[in-house]
Formats: structure tokens, sequence, C-alpha cells
């Protein structure tokens, strides 16, 4: 007898992890939800050879809690689709006008989980099946912050410091917007020592071990990458 094994790969799969796995994919990597409009559209694209089930949430960070016990300021319009192979769906995302911080930009998550069809019967052979979700940021962006998100990236101030028994190093935000990071690298005696990636939120500060460094050299930079509204690499040097 055939067995039919679903898998919901929704804490397993993620993203660029789950894009080339996944039928389903999202148009761009992050969305700007703008204070004063009232709704955001999301494409959905279903680029693989069958129809599925697509089912999307937003959650506040914790990507292992269930959709039912997650409160968020947003509706998600439909939250339940199928999506036919070679099509598009719309979702509507919408602000319910919960308070949030108005001097600072917020930062909640998008899922959407891609469900495949059941398999027909067939008695002589086992399938299984996997869900996969792929999860971006969505960032809520109160009207007249204070400067803007392209100079966010590059306001970023860097350090060394401590950290256990080696160092990291640490990125300080002192802007109102999200600043996302990836391949960070501290340049030291020659070597690029890689520290990881992360994401500094407005005021705060981030710190990132560089588990390869054993002292301080004389001379010391950060080679890092930050990602923009549209999803595009911008790259930068700092001296330390």
């Amino acid at each position: 007898m055939k067995k039919i094994i679903r898998l919901l790969a929704a804490g397993m799969l993620f993203a660029t992890a789950a894009s080339s796995l996944a039928s389903v994919v999202i148009d761009g990597t992050r969305v700007v939800y703008p204070a004063q409009r009232k709704d955001v559209d999301v494409r959905l694209h279903n680029n693989g050879q069958l129809p599925v089930v697509v089912q999307s949430w937003m959650d506040t960070g914790d990507s292992h809690q269930s959709p039912e016990s997650i409160k968020t300021p947003f509706v998600l319009m439909p939250p339940i689709v199928r999506l036919d192979n070679g099509r598009s769906q719309v979702l509507r995302l919408v602000y319910t006008g919960e308070p949030l911080p108005d001097d600072k930009e917020s930062v909640f998550w998008l899922n959407v989980l891609e469900i495949p069809p059941k398999a027909k019967p067939d008695a002589d052979t086992n399938a299984l099946q996997f869900a996969f979700r792929t999860r971006i940021k969505v960032f809520f962006r109160p009207e007249k912050l204070p400067g803007k998100a392209d100079d966010a990236m590059q306001q970023l101030a860097w350090k060394l410091v401590p950290a256990g028994s080696g160092y990291a190093l640490q990125a300080s935000n002192p802007s109102a917007f999200h600043v996302s990071l990836v391949g960070v690298k501290l340049q030291a005696d020659g070597q690029s020592l890689d520290a990881g990636d992360g994401m500094v939120g407005p005021g705060a500060s981030l710190s990132l071990p560089v588990s390869e460094l054993r002292h301080v050299p004389a001379q010391l930079s950060v080679h890092y990458v930050a990602i923009d509204d549209y999803g595009a690499q911008r790259e930068f040097d700092r001296r330390l």
C-alpha cells in the first residue's frame, strides 16, 4: 500500500533556502508599508507544473509560532487560496490601525506556505510530500521619519568589542530605519574574516562574533553588504 507523508517544512525551509525548490515565489524580497497607505499589494507567482494551495499569514518575529496564535496589526486577503500553475495571485495587506511607534520603523514577517496537491493513490509506491514556506520582512514605515532609508545603511557605526574569549563586530544604528546586513567581513592582517549577517533595528546595536580573530591588529576595517528597499545589495567599507 502506498504511504503518503506530508511534511510541512515551515520551520525548515525559508526564503532563499527554499527558493530553488518551491514553486510559488514572491515578487520581491521585502515589503515596505508606508503608514499613509490603506493597503499594499504583494504578488505571488506559481512557476511550478502543478496547482497548489497557498496559505499566507503575518508574524512578529517568532518563526515557530502557529498562525492561529499570532496577533499582528495586519490583515492578509486572501489568507488561503488555490494557485494554478503558471498563474499569479495578489495578496492584499491591510494595516488595521492599531498603534505602532511613529518615530521609527516596525518590522513584521510575511509567511507564504505552499501546500502541494495530494498524490494520486498508487499501491506500489511510497510518496514524500513537502510544503515549502517562504518568509520575508515587512517594514511598516511611519510618515516624516528623519533621514532616508538609503542613508541609514552608511550611517552605521562599527567597533570591535570583546566577546567571551574572542571578539565581535558591533554595529550601531542611529537612524529610524532597519538595516539588513549580509556578508559582513572584518579585514585584519591581510585576512578577510567572516562575521555573518543580521539586522540592526532603529537606535539599536548588533554584535556579530568574529570567531577566527585571536588578537587585535593595528589596522582594521569592515566590509559589509546592506539590502535596500528594492532588494538590491549595497557594499560599504569602513575603517575601525
